[in-house]
């Protein structure tokens, strides 16, 4: 059974930091490209960040350009994201995802992936 489970959100206040881990039990891990979108409270799932198979190549969303940063380790299939400057309008669960064989542009859509974390909720605020 293929799961991807994320940990390490929680409540931060406003400018400071998170990193945000996705445990991935799946085969070929190498093969996936992985990524975050979020869910902010009213508003569609939307695209955060995407990593290529071996971390070569990434693509954020215009919104978090310069403060999020996408990582990989293939040993430990585990996906990262380090989330800094954040603000109020971060506030959001985040959800770690795995595309076979995809692009980072294909995943930039934000549509067709191959499996969903849960989601885990991160809350910026005073």
């Amino acid at each position: 059974q293929v799961q991807l489970v994320e940990s390490g959100g929680g409540l931060v206040q406003p400018g400071g930091s998170l990193r945000l881990s996705c445990a991935a039990s799946i085969r070929a891990f190498s093969t996936y490209t992985m990524g975050w979108f979020r869910q902010i409270p009213g508003k569609e799932r939307e695209f955060v960040a995407a990593i290529s198979w071996y971390g070569s190549s990434t693509l954020y969303a215009d919104s978090v350009k310069g403060r999020f940063t996408i990582s990989r380790d293939n040993a430990e299939t585990t996906v990262y994201l380090q989330i800094n400057s954040l603000k109020p309008e971060d506030t959001a669960v985040y959800y770690c995802a795995a595309d076979y064989r995809s692009t980072l542009a294909t995943m930039g859509q934000g549509i067709g992936m191959d499996y969903w974390g849960k989601g885990i909720l991160v809350t910026v605020s005073s």
